[in-house]
């Protein structure tokens, strides 16, 4: 019998790499260079509590690959954080940049905290703490964090401030996901649940299915599956189940308006008793029938156990490796389309690239204009996954790696690694 750990991320995406490898005849150089990161940071750090206490925190940044640009990456706070879901991460950054054309390698970082237990000074003294001691590997030419699970462009302004302090210069280009006011950019917030929309929306025209009425389950209701939601919702699907962590709705009709039920849920601490909803099993998410499924939540939410039980014609990866491998075979099997993550969340950092650019300009443009530059390059590789499935007869998420590692392969083979 397999342990867990034969089934964890990091060995996944290192399969998955070795399997396309293995489908575009590339030397075993390739992926010798590709299934390990190139650096990893582990540091433990104090943080002086409320109550006068020290506390000892584990972080970690990891970057894996910078072949097609500097690291690029998010920053995490979440009890479960540990250095083999980094490594993932990190991974997946290289390939998602690769997938849409964006000059970044990948990285990743994270600390083991559950910051819902800290006071907003609490969590501001780790923010800076964390930076403190990642601050030699970070910097606009090398590593370039951003927000992730349990971060915000506040925490980002914290750990933007504390980068400038230790370097004695303000550097907006140092982090992404920033506040307006310092250097951040028009439609980041909303990046990465408005590319998942996008992406299922040409999905869902794929399978002709009209957007309009379509019926859409979300598990996971933070900032990606909101706004995954929200823009859905605002092009005429009907948003029929709700998941977060300790709750899940339903109305077969449709829930209706996704920022009066994320402010419920602000003010509630639960979806429970939103007004026209029915409370269900938070499990009763994957067994509704819908047209789309949207996991938005974190990895390997659909396993062996559950992705039998998926009622979803398509699911749209809004997490990072929410489906296991072997979940994905049996989705494969039943014909369920799975757009993957490395392109449907992709709207994150190709926001933070834009972020980037307009503070080495130092001219911002308005979210109109920043929708519509990141709408166009996520509309271009989806048509080329598209073709690539064609004509190798593969899955998305296949032809994803396949248009990311033959990208990577060649940045890799022009600096002479390979």
């Amino acid at each position: 019998m397999n342990s867990k750990a034969d089934h964890t991320p990091f060995l996944a995406v290192q399969r998955k790499i070795q399997e396309v490898c293995g489908l575009l005849g590339f030397p075993e150089d390739v992926f010798e260079i590709l299934k390990e990161p190139e650096k990893i940071l582990t540091t433990s750090f104090r943080v002086r509590m409320d109550d006068g206490k020290v506390k000892t925190f584990t972080g970690y940044r990891c970057q894996h690959n910078d072949a097609m640009g500097p690291y690029k990456g998010g920053i995490r706070f979440h009890q479960l954080v540990d250095l083999d879901e980094i490594k993932a991460l990190s991974m997946w950054m290289t390939f998602k940049c690769a997938v849409v054309g964006i000059p970044f390698g990948g990285a990743k970082g994270g600390v083991g905290v559950d910051p819902s237990v800290l006071s907003e000074f609490e969590l501001e003294r780790l923010s800076r703490a964390y930076i403190e001691n990642i601050a030699s590997v970070i910097g606009p030419a090398k590593d370039i964090p951003a927000p992730d699970v349990n971060t915000n462009s506040k925490i980002m302004g914290w750990m933007l401030d504390e980068y400038s302090r230790l370097n004695g210069k303000v550097t907006y280009e140092v982090i992404t996901g920033k506040p307006l006011n310092l250097g951040g950019s028009q439609g980041r917030t909303e990046a990465t649940g408005f590319g998942v929309a996008l992406i299922s929306s040409m999905a869902l025209r794929l399978k002709n299915i009209p957007v309009k009425g379509a019926k859409v389950s979300v598990q996971g209701f933070g900032n990606v599956g909101f706004h995954a939601a929200k823009y859905l919702e605002s092009m005429g699907a009907r948003i029929v189940s709700v998941q977060e962590r300790n709750s899940c709705i339903y109305n077969p009709d449709g829930i209706r308006d996704m920022a009066a039920l994320k402010a419920y849920f602000q003010q509630h601490k639960t979806l429970e008793g939103y007004e026209g909803t029915e409370f269900v099993e938070r499990s009763r998410i994957f067994e509704i029938p819908v047209d789309l499924l949207i996991p938005a939540a974190l990895e390997n939410q659909i396993d062996d156990q559950n992705a039998h039980l998926i009622q979803a014609k398509i699911v749209c990866e809004g997490a990072n490796g929410p489906i296991t491998a072997e979940a994905d075979r049996i989705l494969q099997g039943r014909k369920v389309l799975v757009v993957p993550d490395i392109l449907a969340n992709a709207g994150g950092v190709i926001v933070s690239y834009f972020e980037l650019v307009q503070n080495n300009m130092k001219f911002y443009w308005d979210i109109e204009e920043i929708q519509e530059k990141q709408t166009k390059i996520m509309d271009m590789a989806f048509k080329d996954l598209l073709e690539i499935m064609e004509k190798w007869g593969v899955d998305m998420r296949t032809a994803a790696y396949m248009k990311a590692t033959e990208a990577i392969t060649v940045a890799m083979k022009e600096r002479g690694w390979c």
